[in-house]
């Protein structure tokens, strides 16, 4: 594989999987309002843990995900004859 490639690979793999981190969140938000019509205690409760679990792992995911692309993107920005610090 080239380095081409591999560069290509990598913003990829990096969106594809801020994407599934975006369907999740939302997913997991649409299940926490359908938690609200359920009628029993003990369902509600199951299921409006297990969705904020689910928006707080799917943001976090999506946070550090763009955090990498931005920081690569600072990094590929600035050129080696700058001398600005990376």
């Amino acid at each position: 594989m080239t380095d081409k490639m591999k560069k290509y690979a990598w913003w990829t793999f990096q969106l594809t999987f801020t994407i599934i981190s975006i369907f999740f969140a939302i997913f997991g938000v649409d299940l926490l309002i359908g938690s609200y019509s359920l009628d029993n205690p003990f369902s509600f409760i199951m299921t409006f843990f297990a969705a904020s679990f689910m928006i707080l792992i799917s943001l976090a995911l999506m946070t550090s995900f763009i955090i990498r692309m931005v920081r690569m993107y600072r990094y590929l920005a600035v050129s080696p004859g700058d001398g600005k610090d990376r």
